[in-house]
Formats: C-alpha cells, sequence, structure tokens
C-alpha cells in the first residue's frame, strides 16, 4: 500500500512538473503595412471570386442555355419556312404559266 501511495505521489509530482515545461506559444510576428495590404486585397479578391461562382451557378440553375438553344431552334424553323414560302411567291410572280 506504502508503494501504492509513493508511485501516486510520484506519478502527480511528474504530471504536475511536465506543465511547467510546456512551451509558450511564439507569438505572430508583426505584419508590415504591405504585408496587411496584401492580405485585405487578397481577402477581396477571395470573396470576389466566390461570389461570382455563387452566380454563375444561380444562373446554371435557371437552364438559360438550354432556354437560348431552344429560341434559337425555333427561330431557325419558322425563318427557314417563312423563307420556303417567300421563295416559291417570288418564283411563281417571275415564273407564272399562263392558262391562256
Amino acid at each position: 500500500m506504502n508503494k501504492l501511495l509513493a508511485i501516486t505521489v510520484l506519478i502527480a509530482f511528474f504530471a504536475l512538473g511536465v506543465e511547467s515545461f510546456r512551451m509558450p506559444r511564439q507569438a505572430e510576428e508583426e505584419k508590415g503595412t504591405f504585408a496587411n495590404v496584401m492580405d485585405t486585397l487578397k481577402s477581396y479578391y477571395d470573396k470576389s471570386v466566390d461570389t461570382a461562382s455563387g452566380y454563375v451557378e444561380t444562373i446554371k440553375g435557371y437552364k438559360l442555355e438550354e432556354k437560348a438553344k431552344n429560341l434559337y431552334d425555333e427561330t431557325v424553323s419558322a425563318v427557314t419556312t417563312y423563307a420556303g414560302i417567300f421563295n416559291d411567291q417570288i418564283y411563281h410572280m417571275f415564273y407564272s404559266q399562263d392558262s391562256s
């Protein structure tokens, strides 16, 4: 029992002694004006890139590319149809057959 008490006291002593040997944290070095300006500019750049990425993702969510392609396809189809009708009208105007 005395040995257990002695070992417990030694362990407690070593544990308390180890805490006193902690290395103090090194304080960050003072940054110069140039470093502060660069850090500020970098943070603004990062925020603007994140914002732009968010806008791009939002726009992709609207499926504008698909809508624009559909609009283009429908427009081309309509213009082709009316161009064909106009072509036929012009042809028949110049090369109409006389019924006589």
